[in-house]
């Protein structure tokens, strides 16, 4: 039953043919009975054309609407009493009100079907029937028309109705799958920043351990394993967060426990700087005014920068050069500043966007105090080293 329905669908014209046959065969059997004052040659075209109205309404409702209302006109003029094929100008008006074509169109169509009735009883009127009679038989046959139009637009209605609905269901998916998009871009750029901090800073440390272990590997074998420890512990480091990150980018997968470590916070700042005084950089490192519950943004975005701003000093500050580290609470911000007195960076590192050729240590630490509503200032200091100060506002931990 469903094939025949969907078959039907699809053939529109071929279903409205059928029945503008049937309609055919019933008028034809009325020609054939016709008063001798009609001609019986007029009524059959008349019939034809009506007749071809319903079978080609679908395919162009306006010109069938004139066909109907030429072949109306024909009928009063040529004294074609009304049959069974009048039934399709029925028909074409509810076709025409349905659809979301001219709206003049629509409105003929209205107009016609209101007159069709009056015009019908003046010009064959009811015999033996008074007045208000003849008044009431032809508002009775007036309602057939109306209520064809009336049905016709409220299907028009609903259609346009749904289709609003349905524009607006796409338009929110659109929506939808835009913002997961953005979302996706910015956990994307998120786990950027944070592999290029890990990765930076921990391989850095490595590098140096490892270097200074090669050098002191024959003359004090005590120093050279203790840096080798340095360079395995500072590795797992670097693999667990890493995991943590990467973690973040699989879907449907167990996680063992503990294998993903917490994100960074303020509090272990203390412990990157004994990492990095570990591998070599003296650190002078304090913290001023109360400490307090940071939102965890701010808490990672101040590790993050310590951190950063602690492996350019080792990349770029040269093999002498030392760093200090001040956290300062302030009533309503938190400010870092972190100082070395080392060689200093190239003009392209603050001025540039923070590109190093290799790197975009600074970039992340703009976006990341951007993302905080935060300010940042880097370059050089007066006599020598870098400077990188940050003050990023609090907000009361919830």
């Amino acid at each position: 039953m469903q094939r025949l329905y969907d078959f039907l669908r699809r053939h529109p014209t071929g279903v409205d043919g059928f029945w503008a046959l049937m309609l055919l065969a019933f008028s034809m059997l009325w020609v054939r009975e016709i008063p001798e004052s009609t001609s019986p040659v007029l009524a059959a075209m008349t019939v034809v054309l009506l007749c071809l109205v319903i079978a080609l309404r679908r395919r162009a409702p306006e010109k069938m609407l004139l066909l109907a209302t030429g072949s109306g006109v024909a009928q009063l003029a040529l004294d074609i009493p009304t049959n069974p094929a009048d039934f399709a100008m029925l028909v074409v008006i509810y076709t025409v009100a349905a659809r979301d074509g001219s709206r003049w169109a629509s409105r003929l169509a209205l107009v016609g079907g209101v007159c069709a009735a009056p015009l019908s009883q003046i010009r064959w009127p009811v015999e033996d029937v008074s007045v208000p009679g003849r008044i009431f038989f032809t508002v009775v046959m007036s309602v057939p028309f109306v209520l064809a139009w009336v049905l016709g637009d409220s299907i028009r209605t609903r259609r346009a109705y749904f289709a609003q609905l349905e524009e607006r269901a796409h338009r929110l998916e659109a929506e939808r799958e835009a913002q997961a998009k953005v979302a996706v871009a910015a956990e994307r750029a998120r786990i950027a920043r944070e592999l290029h901090d890990v990765v930076a800073h921990n391989v850095s440390v490595m590098v140096v351990q490892a270097d200074g272990a090669a050098y002191v590997l024959d003359n004090s074998p005590d120093l050279a394993k203790q840096a080798l420890e340095t360079i395995s512990t500072t590795g797992r480091q670097a693999l667990a967060e890493m995991r943590r990150l990467l973690g973040v980018l699989r879907t449907g997968e167990p996680r063992e426990a503990g294998e993903y470590v917490p994100q960074p916070d303020v509090r272990q700042i203390e412990d990157l700087v004994e990492q990095v005084r570990g591998a070599g950089l003296e650190v002078d490192f304090r913290v001023e005014g109360s400490p307090r519950p940071l939102p965890s943004g701010v808490e990672l975005t101040a590790y993050r920068i310590v951190q950063e701003a602690l492996t350019n000093t080792r990349k770029h500050g040269g093999p002498d050069a030392g760093a200090s580290v001040r956290l300062v609470y302030f009533d309503d911000g938190l400010g870092l500043l972190v100082e070395d007195d080392g060689r200093g960076a190239t003009h392209e590192l603050y001025e540039d966007g923070g590109a190093d050729g290799r790197g975009h240590g600074l970039i992340g630490m703009r976006e990341r105090v951007g993302m905080v509503g935060g300010t940042l200032e880097a370059g050089p200091r007066p006599g020598g080293g870098f400077r990188i100060s940050v003050l990023l506002p609090l907000k009361p931990a919830e």
